[in-house]
Parts: structure tokens; C-alpha cells; sequence
């Protein structure tokens, strides 16, 4: 969250909030004189029931809104917000707020005083009375019931509203926070409700009646939440570790991992070392929620940052606060960072990285999830080290094993999906180099074909030199190359075919391993005929380009004497 925003957070909260106290009990005038024990009683009560919160995605959903209920129903709109405020400053203080996150006070008692003044002007709107009028009629029923939907809606629309302005997250309507703020509405506003009617002929006693099993469902419910959510969170722990296993690169198996972390746990920054062979950790992969921060460099000894030091350890660790890894610190770790989970990448018995995640609240993560980053990263090792083999295979079979150079089935798909792409394009040109090495085969009978296989490597290695970023050259024959050109017309692959000319003829070729009497290298002076075509004009579909550039490579340029180049364009102008 940037510094000018946090200020305007504390700006709109010193103005808003306590002059909206003071307007709402001048309004309200409520009639808590001879009531005070029983609110500090409710009070007490809601900050014992607010100490076994939920912790739903980014943010808690604890139960005290029950005992607001209450409140709300018996003594208004200002007895209710002051009751609610308490049982939010009871859980900020059990969240232990760093000082970055210090915002997130004047944030939720805002959205809390927003909350309980909407619902109040609902409720009252529909007829709502307090005390023991709130109950008269079985149709007070629908003020009460109106007023707790009121409050699970606004809540959801507050929370999504502050993600997407704060933290850029996208609008989330329905999600999980939602299904829970539900369920335990469902719960804990009826209970809320009969806490009301049972205190109106009971008083205090009523207070303790029912509040007393209010604490021990609080307490259920956490472990019970608890439980179901180390249940989710394992099952998409085998999702992801399914979703890795496919036919992935490196890059991509890292992108699925960095979004599923970035979606699972609330954290700020994530980050994915490889151990190198020299034992060092290199970061190969940098996550940052705020977009704010770009991909460090980072190259760590064993031992040193956190990550060097789980490296070292060999085990997983997890810390809540920043005081518990202050020995740890480097200038790579962002200042705001707080609560750490950082667990080795093991394959085989060894360690090959590290994962180390970030969050900028204390305490932000459970114990349990220090055991889904460990399965996570072992899925991560596993499936990197199988990317790595299929890029190796893939490679294999794309490449010429002697030039390194892509081969001719590559090219060959390469094209065909070049030119889909170009029927979706405003037929942009694209044009097609081949060239042949004049007379090879006297080559190899000259110098044995060790030398000839000498002088395709060094021509290919010429030819990677002299190719653009956007140029793709393959081996397309025994020696025969093929260059293509996307936003190329004829003209300007001629003018690059004449380059290729001179890259090849300006100096000879060297060979060792010749069948000469001579010892020593010899130098052998190579040539080519090059020939070129383009699209759309006058082709039509890959082949064509092919047939044509391979047609002004023979006729244009190999029967005119060779070492040439020609076009197919000039092959057409004598017959029109």
C-alpha cells in the first residue's frame, strides 16, 4: 500500500470517525444510564468471543456480530457500534498489527461504523424498534431479519471494495469469505437473537445463559474451520501437484506454481531459489503483490538471507514475526516483510531450491500451511526437473545434432503455424531464404567428409551471427539452409540475402581434420547460391514459399554459374 494512501486513510478516519460517534449519540441520545454493568458485561463477553476468529482468506470473520445483535436490539445504533468497536480493537490486538499494517485499524473501524449505520437506517426504515418493542409483533420478524442480510452484504461489498482499492485484487462478489460470513451469520445471529430475548426478563443472568455456550461455539467453530480448511487446503495441494505434472517448460511450470502460492496463501512475496553447482542460491523466479518491486538479481551463499539459511538447515521455518529472523536480514528482503515461511526443495534426497514467502502481517500464516508449502515444493522439484528433460528432449528432437541449428521438421511445422498466424494478421510480408553450398560434394571427396562436416558447423555458426531476433534459421538439407524472415518483402530479403553472400565468401573456411598429405589446418574457400521468395505476393500457403525460394536458388541462381542470389519475382519477368 503506497504512503499517500495510508495518509489519506488516517485523514478520513480522524475526520469521520469521531465526529460520527459524537453526531450519531446526539442523534440518537440512547438511554444506557443504569445499564452500564450490563454493556461492560456484553462488552466482555464479545471480546472473549472475538478471540477465536476465523481467518478466511486475507482477512477474520469471528462471532461477536451475535452479542452486537443483541445490543443493537435492546439499546441502538450507538450502544451496538461501541460494542462492535471493542470487539475489533480485542481482535487487532490478537492479530498483533506490525507498524506497516497500522492502517488496517483506521480501515476496519470505518468499515465497521459504515456497517452498523446503513443496517441501523434498514432496520429503523422498516419499522425496527428497541428494547422489548423490537419483539411486539411477529412482524417485527422482518426488520430483524432484513438487518442481519444487511450486515453480511455490506460486509462483503466493503471487504471486496478495500481489496480491489488497496491491494488491487480483483472484485470478488462470491467467494469463500462470503460462504462463511453466511454460514456463521446463520448460526450466530439467531443465537445473537435469543441472547436478546432471553436477557429482556433476565437481565444479567440471561447474559451469562447464553453467553456462556456462545463461547464454547466460538471455540467449536474455530477448530472445526480449522480442520475443513487443512482438509482444502491438501486438496489443492494434489490439484496443483496434478496441474505441474503435464508437458510443461520450466517457465511455465514456475508460473502455475507462483499463481496458485499467490492465490493460497496471503502472502506478499514469494520467492524461488535454485541451488547451483557451486552450492550458491540463484533466484530463478520473483512474485511481488503490489507490482511495485522488480525481479532482484540475487545470488545467495549457504547460510546467509533466510533462504540461505534454510538452505543450510536443511528443514522448513516458519516465522511470525520480523524480531524472530532479525539475524537473518539482507538488503533483498523488502522492508515491510514480517511473518516468513521458507522451506528447502528437495528431489532425491537433495536439496535443489528453496521457497520462501513473505507477508507483511505478523502471524499471517498458520502452522499448517508451512506443511502445504513443503508438499508444494516437492511437487515444484519434481515437476522442474521433468520440464528440464522435456525442454532437453524437445530441444533434442527440434535441433540439428551437428550444426545446432533447428532441423528440417521444425521448420517445416514452424511455418505452417507462422502462416495461421499471418491469415489472422493483415497479411504482413514475409519472405524465405534458402542457400545451398556450391559444390559440397567435391568438398568432401576434396577434403573427406569430416572437413565438409567442419564447414557446416562453422557456416551455421555464421549464419546465428548474422540472424535478427525475429529470424528463424533452420537446417533444411544436408547442405542446405533456410532463413525466415517475418515483415520481410522480397526487397529487403534480397538486400539480406547479399549479406549472407558476404557473411559466407568474405573469408574462407578451416578445417583440421582433412585426408590432405599437408599437416596442419587448411583454409577452403566456400560458396552458395542463395535464393529468395516472398508472401503474399505471389504465394499463397507455406509450400509455395518454399517451392519458389527453392526454385530461384536452382534456376536463378546455381544454373546463372552460382554463388549468386536471386529472387523468385525475377524468375517470372521474362515470361510476362
Amino acid at each position: 500500500m503506497s504512503k499517500e494512501k495510508i495518509i489519506g486513510v488516517w485523514l478520513v478516519w480522524a475526520v469521520i470517525w469521531p465526529l460520527g460517534l459524537v453526531l450519531i449519540y446526539n442523534l440518537e441520545t440512547p438511554a444506557i444510564s443504569g445499564s452500564l454493568i450490563n454493556l461492560v458485561i456484553f462488552a466482555l463477553l464479545t471480546v472473549i468471543v472475538a478471540l477465536f476468529p476465523l481467518r478466511i482468506g486475507d482477512h477474520p470473520v469471528f462471532f461477536s456480530q451475535g452479542v452486537a445483535f443483541a445490543v443493537f436490539l435492546h439499546y441502538g445504533l450507538f450502544a451496538e457500534i461501541v460494542i462492535s468497536q471493542i470487539a475489533l480493537g480485542a481482535l487487532l490486538i490478537k492479530v498483533r498489527l506490525s507498524r506497516h499494517t497500522m492502517y488496517r485499524i483506521p480501515i476496519n473501524q470505518l468499515m465497521f461504523l459504515m456497517i452498523s449505520v446503513f443496517s441501523a437506517l434498514l432496520y429503523e426504515g422498516l419499522g425496527g424498534g428497541h428494547g422489548p418493542e423490537a419483539v411486539d409483533e411477529f412482524r417485527d420478524l422482518f426488520p430483524i431479519v432484513s438487518y442481519a442480510v444487511s450486515q453480511i452484504v455490506l460486509n462483503q461489498l466493503f471487504l471486496s471494495a478495500i481489496s480491489k482499492w488497496l491491494y488491487k485484487r480483483p472484485f470478488k462478489w462470491l467467494d469463500q469469505g462470503l460462504l462463511w460470513d453466511v454460514m456463521t451469520a446463520g448460526l450466530v445471529l439467531p443465537i445473537g437473537f435469543v441472547l436478546f430475548v432471553v436477557f429482556l426478563p433476565f437481565g444479567i443472568s440471561g447474559i451469562f445463559f447464553v453467553g456462556i455456550p456462545f463461547v464454547f461455539i466460538s471455540g467449536m467453530m474455530m477448530m472445526y474451520h480449522n480442520s475443513s480448511q487443512v482438509n482444502e487446503y491438501l486438496k489443492r495441494a494434489s490439484r496443483i501437484g496434478h496441474e505441474l505434472t503435464g508437458e510443461l517448460s520450466v517457465t511455465e511450470v514456475l508460473n502455475i506454481f507462483v499463481d496458485h502460492m499467490s492465490d493460497l496463501l496471503p502472502l506478499d512475496h514469494l520467492y524461488v531459489f535454485d541451488v547451483k553447482e557451486s552450492g550458491r542460491l540463484k533466484l530463478i523466479r520473483f512474485f511481488d503483490r503490489s507490482g511495485t518491486l522488480e525481479f532482484p538479481p540475487i545470488t545467495l551463499q549457504k547460510g546467509e538471507s533466510v533462504s540461505g539459511h534454510t538452505l543450510q538447515a536443511g528443514k522448513g521455518a516458519y516465522y511470525k514475526k520480523r524480531t524472530e529472523w532479525r539475524t537473518l536480514e539482507s538488503p533483498y528482503i523488502p522492508d515491510a516483510s514480517e511473518s516468513v515461511l521458507s522451506v528447502p526443495v528437495v528431489r532425491n534426497n537433495e536439496t535443489v531450491g528453496v521457497i520462501t514467502v513473505y507477508s507483511n502481517q505478523k502471524r499471517a500464516f498458520l502452522q499448517f500451511q508451512l506443511l502445504i508449502l513443503s508438499i508444494l515444493a516437492n511437487y515444484l522439484g519434481v515437476a522442474i526437473e521433468n520440464a528440464r528433460h522435456y525442454e532437453k528432449t524437445k530441444e533434442e528432437s527440434e535441433r540439428c545434432a551437428l550444426t545446432g541449428v533447428y532441423n528440417y521438421r521444425y521448420f517445416d511445422d514452424f511455418i505452417k503455424q507462422s502462416f495461421l498466424k499471418h491469415e489472422e494478421d493483415e497479411r504482413e510480408p514475409v519472405s524465405l531464404i534458402l542457400l545451398d553450398i556450391d559444390h559440397f560434394k567435391k568438398v568432401n571427396d576434396t577434403y573427406g567428409h569430416e572437413s565438409g562436416n567442419e564447414i557446416l558447423i562453422e557456416l551455421a555458426g555464421r549464419l546465428k551471427e548474422a540472424a535478427g531476433e525475429d529470424m528463424t534459421l533452420a537446417r533444411y538439407g544436408g547442405e542446405e539452409f533456410v532463413f525466415l524472415l517475418p515483415g520481410f518483402d522480397e526487397q529487403a530479403a534480397l538486400a539480406f540475402a547479399l549479406h549472407i553472400q558476404g557473411v559466407i565468401t568474405e573469408d574462407p573456411f578451416t578445417v583440421v581434420e582433412h585426408i590432405l598429405k599437408q599437416e596442419g589446418p587448411v583454409s577452403v574457400q566456400v560458396t552458395a547460391s542463395i535464393g529468395a521468395a516472398s508472401y503474399p505476393d505471389p504465394c499463397e500457403e507455406p509450400l509455395d514459399l518454399i517451392r519458389q525460394a527453392d526454385r530461384a536458388m536452382y534456376v536463378g541462381a546455381k544454373q546463372r554459374g552460382r554463388n549468386r542470389v536471386a529472387g523468385y519475382k525475377d524468375l517470372m519477368q521474362p515470361v510476362q
